[in-house]
Formats: C-alpha cells, structure tokens, sequence
C-alpha cells in the first residue's frame, strides 16, 4: 500500500535574496555555485547535471514523472525581482537546475525551485528513516568548505533555516509517504481521512504533489509545518503512529470489500482489465485509473496471472514522457492515445 517514502530539505544560501527578491543575476550566480558544489563533492557514485531551463519540453516532463523535480519546476515560472520586469518568462529562461544522484536516481537537488536548494531522497515502501539518514547526507556534503569557499546556509539561532516560505521554515524538513488507497475510496471513507489527518497537521494531495489531484488514488501524506519540532518527532509520527493506522483502514476496507461486497469488487477489476486488454485508444488520466483498479485486484488475489510490479512499472510507463522514450519517438496527443492502447495491451496479453 506504500508506494515510496521522501523526505525534502528546503535550504537557502546565506548572502543571497530568496529568488522572489533576487535578481536574475543574482539566481545566475545561485545556479552556478549549487552546479559546481553538487558535481565536486560526491554526493552520489555519479552525479548527472541538468540545466532544467535549456533542456527540452519532453526532458523535462520526464522528469517530472519521475518525481525527480517538482511541477513548477518543470514549467520553470519566473520569479523576477521585486519591482522588475519578468525577465525569463515560464516558458523555460529561469536558470534553473537539478543535480540527481546516478546509477538509482533515489536522491536529486532541485536548484532554484521555490527556495535555494531541495534536496529529496526517495525510497521504495515505507523507509522515511533511511530517507532522511540519505537526506541529511547529502545536505551535510553540500554545507562547509568547498574549493571555491565556503558554502554557508541562510540560518537563524532563532527561527532555525530560513525558507521562502514560512511553512517550511525551521527545520527545513517535508517527509512525505505515497500511498494507494483505492478501497478507502470504494468504501467512501477518503474523506474521513482527509479531516484526520488534517487535525493532525497533515495534508493530503495528489500524484504530484501540491496542487495535483489524487489520479488512480494515488496520495502522498506529508507533514505541514517544520518549526517547533525536530526531525525525528516528526519522521517518528508519520512513520510509526499516522501511516500505519491509514494502512490498517485500508486493508480493513479490502477485507469488507472481500467479505460483504466481492462481486461488486470483481465487477470493478475485471472491467478494467477487460478494458486494458480491448482498448485501441487511452489517455493518461484512464489508464493510471484503470491500472489502480487492476493492481487492486491483483493485490487482493482476484487476478494471479499478473504481478504488482508490472501494474506499477505501467503506471509510470504509460506516462507521456516515459511512453515516447519507450517507443523511442515524439508522438502528438492523438498517436499517444493509440501507442499507449498498444502497449498496455501487449504487456497485459490484450487482443
């Protein structure tokens, strides 16, 4: 039911507006100490580089479903300095970058996001504490003396790091879980959950992030606030006492679906697979939402001739982005509809 673990760090470097108070020269000069400090100082086996605003359209929504960057840095929005023209446009001259840790891609450093820096480590399952030990790795290779001086965070003895954004300030830290929760949403009880963890300080979004709907139901459960209390309380709740109370709602939901209301269940399953199987044309948007239905058939026994893992290497596969690089061709809107059809129904062994 877990899909992966995250944990984000936002940090900002001292000496430097935040970039909705920067200049471009100044975002300039951001981009180019974070390029040079990320590729020297062995955060990674290999370390690739990434000019997020010169790489092409395709890259960068690869990326994006890769959860490598965020939305907004994929979009590249500007953010000029305050009282000046937008210099770069959000078509794609922001500077800005991203470093990610080679051969598994589980760690990347967005630069000129939202804040200075965000760096994230992504695992698979429910693994925030190895999440946040790579994290901190990371974070603490970057800070310090480096060959061309000292790389210091933007710090308060009061306040602790210093963020564009209030939310985030203190420690700096966002832990966040994906989780597939199709039977809460069959049972109806989505949006008890919502209100629950809300009132513990807990938000609920979508696929990809902020901002982003809950396709296939798919979401990510992230803390709120960073300032009053420290890493390990907060990776301790979410890890040990909140997500594993939306997992044991879950599983019960599957069983009541199991016990009370199979053949609605099997009816659900079986429609999407037949329809996985038999489609000539799909988008996106309903081929991530037939897959969850399948991969909870799957997970719940009802289908044994296919594995989880090939529902979610789909999931990910079916993606725009990840589909032309599969098919190894740029396609429009309307070939991708018939290419992705195609392809789901020769892994699935469709007619």
């Amino acid at each position: 039911m877990v899909i992966s673990s995250r944990v984000r760090l936002a940090r900002n470097l001292a000496g430097f507006p935040f970039l909705c108070r920067a200049s471009r020269e100044q975002r300039t000069r951001v981009l180019d100490i974070a390029r040079r400090r990320l590729t020297t100082t062995g955060i990674a086996e290999r370390v690739l580089w990434v000019d997020v605003h010169r790489a092409p359209p395709l890259d960068r929504t690869l990326m994006l479903e890769r959860h490598l960057i965020s939305k907004e840095h994929a979009r590249g929005v500007a953010l000029p300095a305050q009282g000046a023209a937008t210099d770069a446009g959000a078509a794609g001259g922001e500077p800005r970058g991203v470093a990610v840790a080679l051969p598994d891609e589980s760690a990347s450093v967005m630069v000129n996001e939202e804040d200075h820096l965000r760096i994230q480590v992504v695992k698979p399952g429910l693994e925030l504490g190895a999440a946040f030990e790579a994290a901190n790795r990371v974070d603490d290779a970057l800070e310090g003396e480096c060959e061309f001086g000292t790389l210091e965070y933007a710090y308060s003895q009061r306040f602790g790091f210093l963020t564009a954004c209030p939310t985030n300030v203190g420690t700096g830290i966002r832990v966040s879980v994906m989780l597939h929760l199709p039977a809460l949403k069959l049972m109806g009880e989505m949006d008890k959950v919502r209100r629950a963890t809300r009132d513990m300080g807990l938000a609920v979004r979508g696929y990809y992030g902020e901002g982003s709907e809950a396709a296939g139901e798919f979401y990510q459960v992230s803390n709120q606030t960073t300032l009053g209390k420290p890493e390990p309380a907060i990776l301790r709740e979410l890890e040990q006492e909140i997500v594993p109370q939306v997992i044991e709602y879950e599983r019960a939901s599957r069983r009541l679906l199991l016990e009370k209301r199979r053949r609605m269940l099997e009816d659900k399953v079986f429609r999407s697979l037949g329809t996985l199987r038999g489609a000539r044309l799909l988008t996106p948007e309903e081929a991530v939402v037939l897959l969850s239905d399948v991969r909870l058939g799957v997970l719940a026994g009802l289908v044994p001739d296919i594995q989880a893992q090939t529902v979610n290497q789909l999931v990910l596969l079916t993606q725009p982005a990840h589909l032309q690089r599969v098919l190894g061709r740029e396609l429009d809107q309307g070939e991708r509809r018939e290419a992705r059809a195609d392809f789901v129904r020769k892994v699935l062994g469709g007619n």
